[in-house]
């Protein structure tokens, strides 16, 4: 490559597909109470593993379920936790024995996964975790692990070597981007630097060296924002805000950027069995439109069991998204935000597809017989409602408005009376 050449992701398809699938899956998944559990409850190492590394066996594992629901919610791609920050790797590394195939699920869990969600068509995305709370020369730190306060710390430090664990990161990541086939998604997780040295950020992973792996390996990939290059030209390639909706499409030196939202049905991203505050299935679909309404993607977590299944919570979300996504894929695939020109109104979502030159109204709120949307007067061929294809009657009229100062443009939609037995109903809207 040209010396000097900023290298990015390829993000065409990224910014067509939209919705994800995240998978966090671990030993923690045994513990059932938040994947951050040896962190939160100050597990040892040896505790830790006599309980879950010891008896990790997902008899009912079967990928290609994981897949096949995957798809039928509309999902077009992947990411899966190689390994989280407990350490545990779910495929056959040579550089640890703390793998899947050593405890009794006796085999490599990632491969057969990928195969599978390769088959339904499906890009593929790994997460990894640059931090490790179970690494020998993983040099603890005041902030985050089980031993972030023990008496002890500082002795427990002696002897280790954090340049030795990021020699071990790197070449588990060669390794991930070696054995599985092209690779779509880098997903790293996370950096946390401090002003007095006491966090961990880009040297402590050499992070633009392993930039540089990454990228000369699998050219093309996309990195996300958390190696903590954020002033580094190329340093990253898509945005991550994390169990939040921006209010608008993010933007980095006031220059608009690929972004993904990634969430829980509920609070935990691991498997978390008492956890009561799920999400309904129609926040979820108005969660997805939003993203999409702002230029962004949504990445929607799922956490299976020890067994190796989604539990019937996610089963319930993901099967009344793919519902919703039967008739409505084509207002979410393709689609961005709409054009500046085109007011949003508050109870609805707009979404564009610059390719076909048809809006669409996610309507919120179902009004009563009418939808007057501003600045569409003369510029729509043909209105009609997405699940159905029926049409709708359109009336356009400019009417003045003193309150604006001007003429609204109005365009006035006749909608039927009743809402239709949709989540959120769709118009699409066919412009000139």
């Amino acid at each position: 490559m040209p010396k000097g050449k900023v290298v990015k992701g390829d993000s065409s398809w990224f910014v067509h597909d939209r919705f994800g699938l995240f998978i966090h899956w671990g030993l923690y998944a045994q513990a059932a109470r938040h994947e951050w559990v040896k962190h939160n409850e100050r597990i040892t190492n040896e505790e830790y593993d006599r309980r879950y590394f010891a008896r990790f066996d997902p008899d009912l594992y079967d990928p290609r379920q994981w897949a096949a629901v995957a798809a039928a919610a509309g999902m077009k791609y992947f990411v899966v936790t190689t390994k989280h920050h407990e350490g545990f790797c779910l495929w056959d590394s040579k550089w640890t024995d703390y793998t899947a195939p050593n405890t009794p699920a006796g085999r490599d869990l990632l491969a057969p996964m990928v195969r599978a969600f390769r088959s339904e068509g499906m890009k593929v995305g790994f997460y990894y975790s640059l931090i490790d709370w179970h690494h020998p020369q993983y040099v603890l730190d005041p902030h985050l692990g089980p031993y972030r306060d023990h008496p002890d710390r500082q002795k427990m430090n002696k002897g280790r070597d954090q340049a030795r664990y990021v020699q071990y990161l790197h070449r588990q990541v060669q390794e991930l981007l070696t054995g599985y086939g092209k690779v779509d998604i880098m997903w790293l997780d996370f950096s946390y630097p401090k002003p007095d040295g006491s966090g961990k950020g880009r040297d402590d992973w050499q992070s633009e060296k392993l930039l540089k792996l990454i990228r000369r390996l699998q050219p093309g990939i996309l990195v996300n924002d958390r190696l903590d290059l954020a002033d580094v030209p190329g340093g990253w390639d898509f945005k991550t805000p994390e169990q939040f909706q921006p209010r608008e499409w993010p933007t980095v030196n006031g220059q608009r950027v690929v972004w993904e939202a990634c969430q829980t049905f509920s609070g935990s991203w691991g498997y978390h069995r008492d956890e009561a505050s799920w999400r309904s299935t129609d926040e979820l679909i108005r969660t997805l439109i939003d993203c999409v309404s702002k230029g962004g993607n949504l990445l929607l977590n799922v956490g299976p069991t020890a067994r190796g299944e989604f539990d019937g919570r996610a089963m319930d979300r993901l099967a009344g998204i793919g519902r919703w996504m039967r008739y409505h894929g084509r207002s979410i695939y393709g689609c961005t935000q709409a054009p500046e020109d085109i007011p949003p109104r508050p109870d609805c979502r707009l979404t564009w597809n610059p390719d076909t030159r048809r809006l669409y109204v996610h309507i919120f709120a179902w009004p009563y017989k009418n939808l007057h949307l501003e600045g569409l007067a003369g510029k729509v061929l043909y209105a009609q409602l997405l699940h159905d294809a029926s049409e709708v009657g359109m009336e356009r009229n400019q009417r003045e408005s003193s309150r604006q100062g001007g003429k609204r443009n109005l365009l006035t939609l006749s909608l039927p009376q009743a809402k239709p037995d949709q989540s959120v109903p769709v118009l699409e809207l066919f412009l000139k």
